[in-house]
């Protein structure tokens, strides 16, 4: 039987967070997929945490070894903010469990019961690394409680990148440099990685598997511009370390910033005229 490796930070926060929400719903969604899941695929949900953040954890998780250092250990930032390196998070599901395959969401991500099985039929079809992009649903949501009226919310369409599936074996070639989590680049990080060192890759943007209640953007307050400074600071290194910039999927499925685009009218009309010389040759 496959086995799945799923891993998550989970943080000790105050009622006025998101995650103070977010978290209880998220834990019990992973718990819903996993029982769905038996007997079909074998799924460890693991957990990364700082020594205070033990008593949000349920007891169905694996603890792996708490985090030693933060974001704050690497860079100088305005508001201190405790935001572990996403290589951290991740080498603990490589180091603590022999998986086919390790899953890394965020901690507000919401699965459907479905997730594990789906995910196992995605990787019969040949795949060994993606995303799955998630569904925004209202904010109207609460507690546990309300679960099965999330599942049954089809929500809106988000192009940020917040859930990844990639085979173990290939995690050991990765280089996430001293991206933090919590901040912007780090879904780009883990996706150019999986784009380098995988064989068969796919953003799954319509798939309708896992959920977020709202759409807030903490992240983008102007207070917190240095943590995305120094995320993108990082990008751009590992972009550099794979002479990425120009792969076929990285221009596919990732803007860079600073790389110049074409106006979406001139883009069309080059769309248009490539259509027209593929009909010329097939006729």
């Amino acid at each position: 039987m496959r086995t799945f490796a799923h891993i998550v930070n989970p943080a000790r926060v105050t009622p006025s967070s998101d995650l103070y929400v977010a978290q209880p719903i998220t834990f019990a969604s992973m718990k819903n997929a996993r029982d769905y899941a038996t007997g079909i695929v074998n799924v460890s949900l693991l957990s990364a945490q700082y020594p205070e953040d033990h008593e949000v954890i349920p007891d169905y998780f694996h603890v792996t070894p708490d985090l030693e250092r933060s974001v704050l250990d690497v860079g100088r930032f305005d508001v201190k903010r405790k935001l572990p390196l996403v290589k951290d998070i991740l080498d603990r599901a490589y180091n603590t469990i022999e998986s086919d395959y390790i899953i890394f969401t965020n901690v507000d991500i919401g699965l459907l019961p479905n997730f594990y099985v789906t995910v196992n039929r995605i990787v019969d079809a040949g795949f060994d690394a993606f995303v799955i992009n998630r569904r925004s649903i209202p904010k109207t949501y609460t507690s546990v409680e309300d679960i099965p009226l999330m599942l049954a919310e089809i929500g809106e369409k988000h192009k940020g990148f917040d859930c990844f599936i990639f085979k173990r074996e290939i995690y050991r070639n990765f280089v996430l440099g001293l991206i933090s989590v919590g901040a912007p680049f780090v879904g780009k990080a883990i996706l150019v990685n999986q784009i380098v060192h995988a064989t068969q890759v796919k953003v799954f943007f319509d798939f309708h598997l896992t959920f977020h209640i709202g759409n807030d953007k903490v992240w983008s307050s102007k207070t917190l511009k240095d943590y995305q400074t120094h995320n993108l600071g990082e990008f751009k290194k590992i972009l550099d370390r794979f002479d990425a910039y120009h792969h076929p999927l990285v221009k596919k499925y990732i803007e860079i910033p600073g790389q110049k685009t074409l106006p979406k009218k001139i883009k069309a009309t080059l769309t248009r005229f490539q259509r027209h010389i593929c009909n010329s040759i097939e006729t």
